[in-house]
This record gives C-alpha cells, sequence and structure tokens, in this order.
C-alpha cells in the first residue's frame, strides 16, 4: 500500500464536517482542558448534582464552582434544571457523557501503563 493510495482530494474533505463542527468541537474541548471544569464533568456525567454536592466534591468556593458551571452551560457541555430553589445540573446527553468517560479512561491508561484497548 502507497501514501498516495490514501489521498483524499480536498473537496472530499471538507464535506465529511459541516460548517462550524470542527469550531464547536473546538470550543467543547477548549472548556474541558481545565482541571476543575473535568472534574465537574465527570461528577456531571453520573448524574444530576446541586452547586452545593458540587462544591463539597471539589472543594471549591461556591462563586468559582458557578462560574465554571456557566461556562459548561454556555459551552453546551452542561444542563440544568429547576427543582424548587436549587438548580441541577447533568452533562448534557450521551455524547458529552462518553468524551468525558473515554477521554479520562484513556488517562488512566496513560498514567498506569495499562495497554490500550478497542
Amino acid at each position: 500500500m502507497y501514501a498516495r493510495d490514501n489521498v483524499a482530494n480536498a473537496s472530499d474533505l471538507q464535506q465529511r464536517l459541516p460548517g462550524g463542527q470542527v469550531e464547536a468541537a473546538t470550543e467543547m474541548l477548549r472548556m474541558l482542558a481545565d482541571p476543575t471544569r473535568l472534574r465537574l464533568m465527570w461528577l456531571l456525567s453520573d448524574g444530576e448534582h446541586d452547586v452545593t454536592a458540587l462544591v463539597a466534591a471539589v472543594g471549591m468556593a461556591r462563586p468559582a464552582v458557578s462560574q465554571h458551571l456557566g461556562k459548561l452551560r454556555l459551552a453546551g457541555l452542561v444542563s440544568v434544571r429547576r427543582e424548587g430553589r436549587r438548580a441541577l445540573y447533568r452533562a448534557r446527553g450521551g455524547h458529552v457523557r462518553r468524551l468525558v468517560t473515554e477521554v479520562l479512561h484513556a488517562a488512566s491508561h496513560r498514567v498506569t501503563g495499562a495497554p490500550e484497548h478497542d
């Protein structure tokens, strides 16, 4: 097999990713690149939590956690619903939950030296 056999023309490659998709994905990944936000997303991937529970879990001040949640919400990674006076946050959808889970599992393999698998 030669490298030229795998060469696609540029227009074929352009059509595979609709306009704006790469930019949106980049913004989502940028939000996950922060250790605090990634920790919050890990917690929210497991279910709904209010700010009080998240503050206790990550050991940060409430305003800082709220600010991170706001950024995650604006990036489309987190959804919120009201239950009385409480706001309950969760990871938005299966794609986001799987992304967070997979990246942390991949990091675990890297840190522990465990072999990769499919």
